[in-house]
């Protein structure tokens, strides 16, 4: 019987031999004259000598800058961390100075798409078209431009464009609703917006132009729109304004590609957060931590080196469409797809592997376990020889589904676990392949990353649950939060539970010998499919509805990386939840949200419980739910309506083991 913490792998000396990690800590004993007995004690010196860690990342990479920076680090403090002051340096500039001729720099497949390669020199040239195509209309550094587009090359291109230029980069799924889009887009006022007819998912094709128009005239700060036809070469524009693809990019000889050189800090994209408690939080974060940070993780913790293919099932509204895209960084080609992960059979992702030759896989243990469901064995189907590593993220890894990793692709693979979050655009806790693999346990803490697990006293832990926070300072930690006066928002979202010290969100647990276990959200964040949504965006949606007065929504992980997130509602007067109502809460939730934000279950209750403060008692809930101990779960003193817990507590009493099996 397969347990938590059983040895299910251990790398050769070859492996440890070629790895990127072990050439980092031979570098560290040529040039620094420091010697690390193994990863363990490399950790401790990278958070207990932080400025010099990152000054060796800095040099080992050989970052590129234009002006000589002042200092590492200004001051250890959070918020507020001043790092590398003075250097002046671009992300799109460490992309591309990669760029080797022929060699491929990304690969591209889409269900009716076979797979394409784009050679480093295609990718440079349509960049250069790209950019020189915004100049020439007036964007420049600072400005904002978006995107409504799906995981396809030219949403890279367009990324890469914006920010040679010094431009803020911003991006949204296609299959977000336009409400959904608007609550990001609106709050950092863009000046162009890139967008497509459409994309496919699932066998069906799906017209995205009337969104798009009623984002583009709802917002006012627009001055240009760039139109990439995409599922029809003959689709009209959303609105008569709009740019072609092929115009904005031009003819003729192709132009230089110039990079603007911007500080530092100077902001590189903008992601967002899920919205629990509002609109979703407006993360800024810069290039110059981008670049150091994932030049960090994408190398010594996953790895990939020039000759890498990595490839991720992801979408463009999510973070790890940005990471997948910055795999340019330290030369690896991404492999990007677009489409369902199903679709147009069941094992595509595994046959796109092996076409590309992919090096790094990303799953998640929910496709997993659709795998195994599906009785599919991929070493049966395809030649997945070129795979080195599997990287399992979204929710957290299950003995299991590592296990089934070692049965049915190869029997010697690096499986590896990384938890991190859209916030530091990285990972807190990581892998590395000189390191053991042990079933159920994400294998380190990430490098130049002070992890810790705090119990309700603030005090570090060593195998109990606590809270995951970090106290040092991260080059990628958000400049700001936008629009965000004060930093009180940023202030409140990470840093009011710990004076000085960022807590995330999670529950976390750190054994003896550095293994690392994430135990879920202790906040109200639902996690979807490995995708974070925010409790507002969907109270906002169904609440709109007549029928509805109050609703609550919770998200539980269940044994195998699963999930269930069931919805409770209170209806209005007279009204009945029914099979009718049921299928229009779900169509208002795809049309203005997305198919992610769709409840699995919904349930009606007499009253919704709230905190005396008016805050929905989503965190209790969930806790109740997911079994803890009842009076560590929820303070009766603390409600409005003490009794509205009742339905809960009887709910996860008489129907929770149900759902669970």
């Amino acid at each position: 019987m397969l347990k938590e913490g059983d040895l299910l792998w251990q790398p050769g000396e070859a492996r440890i031999a070629q790895a990127e990690l072990t050439r980092f800590m031979h570098w560290l004993e040529r040039e620094r004259g420091l010697s690390f007995a193994d990863y363990a004690a490399l950790h401790a010196w990278s958070v207990d000598e932080l400025e010099a860690f990152w000054q060796a990342v800095w040099d080992y990479f050989r970052i590129e800058s234009s002006a000589p920076y002042e200092y590492v680090l200004a001051e250890r403090v959070m918020p507020g961390a001043k790092w590398f002051a003075g250097a002046r340096l671009n992300f799109a500039q460490h992309v591309l100075r990669h760029a080797a001729g022929e060699a491929p720099a990304l690969f591209f497949a889409a269900e009716q798409r076979a797979l394409t390669t784009w050679s480093w020199d295609a990718l440079r040239e349509e960049v250069a078209r790209v950019a020189a195509g915004l100049r020439a209309r007036g964007i420049g550094a600072g400005d904002r431009v978006v995107a409504f587009m799906p995981n396809i090359p030219e949403t890279m291109v367009a990324c890469l464009a914006v920010t040679a230029i010094g431009a803020v980069w911003s991006s949204c799924s296609t299959d977000f609703g336009a409400a959904s889009v608007l609550d990001r887009f609106q709050q950092i006022e863009p000046k162009a917006l890139f967008t497509v007819d459409g994309y496919r998912y699932g066998g069906k094709a799906f017209d995205r132009r009337d969104e798009a128009r009623t984002i583009i005239e709802s917002l006012p700060s627009l001055e240009h729109v760039f139109h990439l036809p995409y599922l029809d070469a003959d689709a009209a524009a959303p609105v008569a304004q709009a740019v072609p693809w092929s115009e904005l990019r031009g003819s003729g000889a192709a132009p230089a590609l110039d990079f603007a050189q911007v500080d530092f800090d100077h902001p590189l994209w903008v992601v967002y957060s899920s919205g629990t408690t509002g609109l979703p939080k407006a993360i800024v974060h810069g290039h110059g931590g981008i670049v150091l940070e994932l030049h960090k993780m994408l190398a010594l913790q996953c790895n990939l080196r020039p000759g890498s293919r990595m490839f991720f099932y992801t979408t463009s509204g999510w973070i790890m469409w940005n990471i997948l895209m910055s795999a340019m960084l330290v030369g690896a080609a991404p492999v990007i797809y677009d489409g369902h992960p199903a679709a147009p059979d069941v094992d595509v992702l595994w046959r796109l592997a092996a076409e590309s030759g992919a090096t790094q896989f990303g799953a998640s243990p929910t496709y997993l376990a659709m795998m195994q469901k599906e009785g599919v064995v991929p070493k049966e189907r395809y030649d997945l020889s070129a795979i080195e590593g599997i990287l399992l993220t979204g929710s957290p890894a299950t003995p299991e589904s590592m296990q089934w990793l070692y049965d049915n692709v190869n029997a010697d693979l690096w499986v590896t676990s990384q938890s991190g979050g859209t916030d530091v655009a990285s990972g807190f806790v990581s892998g590395s392949c000189t390191l053991p693999v042990y079933a159920g346990e994400i294998q380190a803490r990430a490098l130049g990353v002070d992890v810790q697990a705090f119990n309700d006293a603030g005090e570090s832990v060593i195998g109990e649950v606590g809270e995951l926070v970090v106290t040092k300072p991260m080059p990628s930690m958000p400049l700001y939060f936008w629009n965000d006066e004060g930093g009180q928002r940023y202030f409140e979202s990470y840093f009011d539970t710990f004076p000085g010290v960022w807590r995330h969100g999670d529950f976390f647990e750190l054994n003896a010998r550095g293994g690392c276990f994430i135990k879920g959200r202790s906040d109200s964040t639902l996690n979807r499919y490995g995708v974070r949504i925010g409790t507002a965006e969907i109270y906002r949606c169904v609440e709109a509805l007549e029928e509805i007065d109050d609703a609550l929504v919770v998200n539980l992980d269940l044994p195998g990386g699963n999930f269930f997130m069931p919805m409770f509602i209170r209806l209005a007067a007279g009204c009945v939840l029914d099979d009718a109502l049921k299928k229009k809460m779900a169509q208002a939730l795809r049309t203005q949200c997305s198919p992610r934000h769709v409840p699995d279950q919904v349930y009606a209750v007499d009253e919704i419980p709230y905190t005396l403060t008016g805050k929905k008692l989503e965190v209790p809930v969930r806790k109740i739910l997911m079994g803890f101990d009842i009076d560590k779960s929820v303070s009766r003193d603390a409600m409005q309506n003490p009794g509205s817990i009742d339905f809960f507590i009887e709910f996860a009493r008489t129907q929770m083991d149900y759902t669970l099996g």
